[in-house]
């Protein structure tokens, strides 16, 4: 436990409370790679910023492609590792990725943010230089180049496209992408439209002009809404229902997989699309992957599987590991909730981080960036009555609020009339694509750091495995007891129960060996202080660890070895890695 609380204080601070010279480098000391987090990166930008911490870095950082979109950009993966301490897949490591959905493109600052503040900081903050010399990161910081481009470069609200580029037909008429979002008005952003009718359903505020409210059931408004900005383009009496993309790239994952007329967007087949199966590729081929945290927007939340109540709870021994995890999160990141996807959200079959967990065994979670919550950094007051039209415009009223005092106006386009091809006179007006689910860029930098800690957090509490001692004893004749105790010193387990009792990674190994030793005997024991060995039937040498050893806890093997010198016991684990400790035979 006082690891545990040691670890849990440094991370929450990351060196804010250390020593007095920490603080003077973080004010005074210039970095060495002075990237900006007041700004939000296009595609290429993003990637050249990697390119430039790998040449100031080249010892600790390469940069390598896995793979292609759909419209052929780089999918670039950030790889650190001290290579003086160890190859990388003798380590465990920490996969993270960010805008898997193309709207959602905070995640890639967070993966910059994240890769910078590790190398920036090594040799600097002593937990920083512990996880870069004990860890491995593998960050995939844009899953969905195509869509973060598309965001970027077009005309968009703050929820389109959540899709990638691969060319659908969304309204099954023969015809691809023919009928997407028009910037009818040519301002750069899509907007709402609303017409002025007899009889409607919504009015607007009496409160602000500029918010629409829902009337009540029996009253009547004198509008109704449109939708966002568009015009009927391929003349089948239809608008916006056929835009660029249209599926849905978290969908396309392997566990749970439903087809389109189940779950909307799925695609094919599970990994039909070229991004997804180049990230599948690149993490099944690192079994030494022991956690997973993927960033979407938005909703300040801490996802977790299952994504369907028909897959049913995970394994209380794993449930555990995540709750702890999941409380600490909420401690490090305010206005964020820790939630099961299917029970809390949702439905989602063939999502990504429960195809992790429930098809590889790796904890794994989805972090929704940015809350409304942090407007004014304050929670609503909890209400027994829900009334989902009283909190919606409550919500509208704060950022707006917010829009006004904090971001001068910038966020929202006033209502202004327009003559539709089909509507006739309507407006167009509302939020511009910067608002909403992106945060605005002078809060971004606190929101890559309490993520990025976060995530380090579980990085650090990925499997961490030791030797705590090692003993002999002789029994005559050149006849010797070894007994090692293993153990594992942060909170994962080096098998999650998903893994062990699927049977989806190798077990734990307990070795033995010597340049003039015999190994006779060896297994478990069970009791310490009984001294009842379980001897296996087969190559005593290496014993097998099926159950691997949980977290915070311990695991005693003993062999029975005849022979003299040195021998070596290692404990070696696909999630943690190889530990050694050499002993006498005397």
């Amino acid at each position: 436990m006082k690891i545990f609380e040691k670890t849990l204080a440094l991370v929450l601070g990351f060196g804010l409370v250390a020593t007095g010279t920490v603080s003077a480098r973080e004010y005074d000391e210039p970095h060495r790679v002075p990237l900006s987090f007041d700004r939000y990166y296009n595609y290429p930008d993003l990637v050249a910023a990697f390119k430039t911490l790998e040449k100031a870095y080249p010892k600790f950082l390469r940069v390598e492609t896995i793979g292609k979109s759909v419209q052929g950009r780089d999918l670039i993966v950030a790889i650190i590792n001290n290579p003086d301490t160890g190859p990388e897949l003798r380590k465990a490591a920490m996969y993270i990725d960010g805008n898997i959905h193309g709207n959602e493109v905070q995640g890639g600052e967070v993966c910059l943010y994240t890769a910078w503040y590790l190398l920036e900081n090594y040799g600097k903050i002593d937990k920083v230089t512990e996880l870069v010399n004990e860890r491995v990161f593998y960050i995939v910081p844009v899953v969905n180049p195509d869509g973060r481009a598309w965001w970027f470069d077009m005309p968009n609200t703050s929820s389109t496209s959540r899709s990638g580029l691969k060319p659908t037909d969304n309204d099954n008429d023969g015809l691809y992408d023919e009928d997407g979002y028009d910037d009818l008005d040519g301002d750069g952003y899509i907007c709402q439209m609303r017409k002025k009718v007899p009889f409607g359903n919504w009015r607007v505020s009496s409160e602000d002009p500029r918010l629409m409210e829902r009337v009540p059931f029996g009253e009547v408004g004198d509008y109704i809404l449109l939708g966002y900005e568009g015009i009927d383009n391929d003349g089948d009496g239809l608008i916006n229902e056929d835009g660029p993309g249209g599926y849905d790239p978290n969908r396309n994952w392997p566990s749970d997989w439903q087809p389109n007329y189940v779950q909307y967007g799925a695609g094919d087949y599970p990994l039909s699309l070229p991004e997804s199966r180049a990230v599948a590729q690149f993490i099944m081929s690192h079994p030494n992957i022991a956690g997973v945290q993927s960033y979407h927007n938005s909703g300040g939340m801490i996802l977790r599987g299952p994504g369907a109540e028909s897959v049913g709870e995970y394994p209380y021994q794993d449930v555990r590991v995540y709750d702890r995890i999941g409380e600490i999160g909420e401690q490090i990141l305010p206005f964020y909730r820790y939630m099961v996807i299917a029970k809390d959200l949702y439905t989602v079959h063939g999502g990504f981080v429960t195809w992790t967990y429930e098809g590889l065994g790796i904890f794994s979670f989805t972090n929704e960036l940015w809350s409304s919550y942090e407007y004014f950094k304050k929670k609503p007051a909890e209400s027994k009555k829900r009334d989902w039209r009283a909190s919606f415009l409550a919500r509208q009223k704060d950022r707006m609020k917010f829009n006004d005092l904090v971001e001068m106006g910038d966020m929202f386009v006033d209502w202004h009339p327009y003559r539709h091809p089909t509507y006739g006179e309507i407006e167009i007006g509302g939020w511009k694509k910067w608002s909403a689910r992106v945060a605005p860029v002078f809060a971004l930098e606190e929101l890559c750091h309490r993520n990025c800690a976060f995530t380090l957090y579980h990085a650090d509490q990925m499997p961490k495995p030791a030797i705590h001692e090692v003993r002999v004893w002789p029994l005559g004749k050149g006849v010797y007891r070894v007994r090692a105790v293993l153990a594992n010193e942060r909170i994962i387990p080096t098998i999650s129960e998903q893994a062990r009792r699927n049977k989806l990674q190798r077990p734990d190994w307990a070795l033995i060996s010597g340049k003039k030793v015999k190994v006779l005997a060896g297994g478990p024991v069970n009791d310490r202080w009984l001294s009842k060995m379980r001897p296996v039937k087969h190559h005593p040498e290496k014993i097998r660890l099926t159950d691997g050893i949980r977290g915070m806890s311990e695991r005693v093997v003993e062999w029975i070895v005849q022979g003299s010198g040195k021998v070596t016991v290692a404990l070696d684990c696909v999630k943690g890695g190889r530990v050694e400790k050499e002993v006498r035979l005397r």
